[in-house]
């Protein structure tokens, strides 16, 4: 497997508005045509035959993949759209299944998404397609990524397990040490502005992927969902614990109020003002390309942990791909998502085009890989950091049926405790109040505790 070049922001969770949800999110979506789970012979007469496939998507390994899977087996046409990004993306996919028409094969989903469209019956089961088989090929936090309730709504393509990247010039230049637990990242935090009051140890404006990550390596499961029962606490143990900590940060001007993306913040990792970032392991491209004054500057350590000892991480960012319901094309689509998701072939065009972290388990042990030495973090192995990080990714979690709606109005809530440095906790609770009664208004049975 060829080692991987540059990546891009593949997998940000972003917000969207609720323009996308058209009317009830609970079973609302197209009819379907239900198949058997097709035998060998079932897969290869489908595959021998002239068809095609419609693939939407924005990220630009898609085409490439999707050549190979058309030198492979010459008779199936395979045409990818982009027909936009993230929300514009997920707008257009719900006014197609609204329409009962143009909506395609395979779709790129990220994982906040998929709850979304499988409960409104946008999505196929892929268990019927045989997709259960494939559980093994991909890692336990990947593969719950694309579970819902009972069925299989993906299968994983992107993942991104959290680390610590940071400028180790800064930290040597001021003498602060690498934290490993986030009692010590809390110190480092005041040691670098001490040392030097234009250096914040991150930044942080408030953003809900980012928030609902921590949470989440807090050991916090404040969304639960049992078919339409839908639970929320944002003040369960693990929320509590973050937002306790992140508090402090924020309160005592310790970390920079700037937006992630921004030519602001492009800025001030370039120039050092700000010294780390806890983020998912694609971060590691966009460094690479999207800050070249840091060459030779910036490292990767594990992401920090609440207790010494524990290894425990969560993801930021990734996706799937999922097959709509309305498919009439449904054994070949799933031999295109196998090819793409868990195939050697697949998987290398994809780092060979984009970089990022594999889905699969084989991959993510891949000596060549694993032991690529990365010029710009100074010739580190910085794989085998990330690799660390995908095997130790705390499972469980799940995400609101309507995680889209719900990030896009964190910024009212959670978002305003940040700006005006009140208590995190009070924003999370006023964001669990709005997300709440918008599920019960979308049908389902929601208890906020």
């Amino acid at each position: 497997m060829a080692s991987s070049k540059k990546s891009v922001a593949r997998w940000l969770s972003v917000t969207a508005t609720a323009a996308m949800l058209a009317g009830s999110l609970v079973a609302c979506g197209s009819s379907d045509k239900p198949v058997e789970t097709p035998d060998a012979g079932d897969v290869e007469s489908a595959l021998d035959e002239k068809s095609s496939l419609l693939v939407w998507g924005w990220d630009p390994a898609i085409e490439p993949v999707a050549a190979a899977f058309e030198a492979k087996y010459p008779n199936v046409d395979v045409e990818v759209v982009n027909v936009g990004t993230n929300a514009d993306h997920y707008t257009k996919v719900q006014n197609a299944i609204t329409a009962g028409k143009g909506a395609p094969d395979l779709a790129q989903m990220e994982y906040q998404a998929i709850p979304q469209f499988a409960l409104s019956d946008g999505l196929a089961d892929l268990t019927e397609l045989g997709a259960k088989d494939l559980e093994s090929k991909y890692t336990p936090a990947a593969w719950n990524n694309v579970l819902v309730n009972d069925g299989i709504y993906g299968l994983p393509w992107g993942t991104g397990p959290m680390a610590l990247f940071y400028n180790s010039a800064v930290f040597e230049k001021h003498g602060v040490e690498v934290p490993t637990t986030w009692a010590e990242y809390t110190q480092a935090a005041k040691d670098l502005k001490a040392a030097d009051p234009a250096v914040r140890i991150t930044n942080d404006s408030g953003d809900a992927g980012f928030s609902t990550s921590m949470i989440w390596q807090a050991g916090g499961q404040p969304f639960k969902i049992d078919g339409e029962k839908v639970e929320i606490n944002l003040q369960d143990e693990g929320s509590v614990k973050w937002a306790t900590a992140w508090n402090e940060l924020v309160q005592d001007e310790l970390v920079a109020p700037i937006s992630s993306w921004s030519d602001e913040w492009y800025q001030g990792l370039g120039n050092g003002t700000i010294a780390s970032l806890t983020i998912g392991a694609w971060m590691a491209g966009n460094l690479e390309s999207g800050v070249p004054d840091g060459a030779g500057d910036w490292r990767v350590a594990p992401m920090p942990v609440w207790e010494a000892g524990d290894t425990g991480t969560s993801e930021n960012g990734g996706g799937a791909f999922s097959m709509l319901k309305g498919s009439e094309n449904k054994i070949v689509a799933q031999q295109f998502l196998e090819f793409m998701t868990a195939s050697t072939e697949g998987q290398t065009i994809t780092l060979e085009t984009v970089g990022g972290i594999p889905s699969t388990v084989a991959e993510l042990a891949n000596d060549e890989w694993l032991n690529r030495e990365w010029e710009y973090f100074g010739g580190q192995k910085v794989n085998q950091v990330l690799a660390d990080s995908a095997n130790n990714v705390i499972t469980g979690w799940q995400y609101l049926p309507f995680q889209v709606y719900a990030n896009s109005v964190f910024a009212d809530s959670v978002g305003q405790s940040y700006e005006n440095r009140t208590d995190i906790n009070e924003g999370l609770k006023a964001w669990q109040s709005t997300v709440a009664e918008f599920g019960t208004q979308q049908g389902f049975d929601v208890t906020s505790k």
